[in-house]
């Protein structure tokens, strides 16, 4: 074993899980799994869909990267379990990955802290789509509040959309977000490293075909254009940076996450969507392209956010 791997111990790689996300999860999972082991470290595959949490602490694991996406995964719920567990963990504690999975939590937060977000309502009924509709005009973004990867994503463009909107949201969650939509450049930037000292990585600047950054889009074609360098204009991308160390900030993430913005064509202003606290690591995810743009590797990556592990009682605030 390597050095890196005997400080390490043996390690869990938490993928697949019961969310929405599963696919997506198992590619991430599988990607950080082969990254660790190529660094020498003890790492096993381990899906909480087929196999009990507790087994985790029987088996000896000492510590794990959480490759889930989505609800049972991002949400606090696998993070409370390796809290009672006793087994430090990747990415934020339980407070923090609950209300970032929360799209209308976060925003609630944000708003408040004076940061900028786009105007939403939550809508429990068609009729109240209509009434959103009315409210925040067109085109209005109708998605699931606790879901990501674009699931159950709607663009409304006219009212007789919003029925349809409603019902493909609602499949996934109760709580159904609508929210205004800003026009302009879309981009992401990731984050790491303790709530108090954040550090964001390159801003990448994400054009879709159509301006269509949906699910398929996001993981199965090769037609969506990546910029990194982003090439905003002068001074953009360090008041993008600085706005996303504060989201993670006051949201109390630490470890890593990725903030989604969208920066509206006229103004410049940017504005948070969400913030993701167990971003993708597949061969299209976004994380490990903003890295490898700062010269840090893939593997490099894995290995840094799997020395970052802890649990609520033992971060590094």
């Amino acid at each position: 074993m390597s050095q890196i791997g005997h400080k390490l111990g043996k390690v869990a790689v938490l993928m697949g899980g019961a969310s929405a996300e599963r696919e997506v999860s198992l590619m991430s999972g599988t990607g950080v799994l082969k990254a660790l082991l190529s660094q020498g470290v003890d790492a096993h595959a381990f899906d909480p869909s087929e196999r009990s949490l507790d087994e985790l602490k029987r088996e000896g694991f000492d510590r794990c990267f959480i490759a889930l996406h989505g609800r049972f995964g991002e949400d606090g719920t696998v993070q409370g379990a390796l809290e009672l567990l006793g087994i430090p963990y990747t990415g934020s504690g339980v407070m923090a990955s609950a209300i970032s999975m929360d799209k209308v939590m976060t925003k609630r937060i944000w708003r408040f802290e004076g940061l900028s977000t786009p105007a939403w309502q939550q809508v429990k009924s068609a009729a109240e789509t209509h009434a959103a509709f009315a409210a925040l005009g067109a085109p209005m973004i109708v998605k699931p509040a606790r879901e990501g990867s674009s699931i159950g994503f709607t663009k409304v463009m006219t009212a007789d959309q919003c029925d349809a909107a409603y019902a493909l949201a609602s499949q996934h969650d109760s709580h159904v977000l609508c929210e205004q939509f800003i026009a302009g450049d879309e981009v992401t930037c990731p984050v790491w490293g303790p709530t108090s000292a954040p550090e964001a990585l390159p801003v990448i600047r994400i054009v879709a075909p159509e301006g269509n950054y949906d699910y398929q889009n996001k993981y199965f074609t090769d037609t969506t254009q990546y910029l990194v360098p982003a090439g905003l204009p002068a001074g953009e991308e360090e008041v993008i940076q600085a706005l996303v160390c504060k989201a993670y900030q006051v949201l109390g993430c630490r470890g890593w996450a990725r903030a989604d913005v969208m920066i509206d064509a006229t103004t410049r202003t940017p504005y948070l969507l969400e913030i993701n606290t167990s971003p993708g690591m597949t061969s299209h995810s976004l994380v490990p392209m903003s890295a490898s743009a700062a010269g840090i590797s893939y593997e490099a990556l894995c290995v840094r956010l799997l020395e970052s592990t802890a649990t609520d009682g033992k971060a590094d605030a």
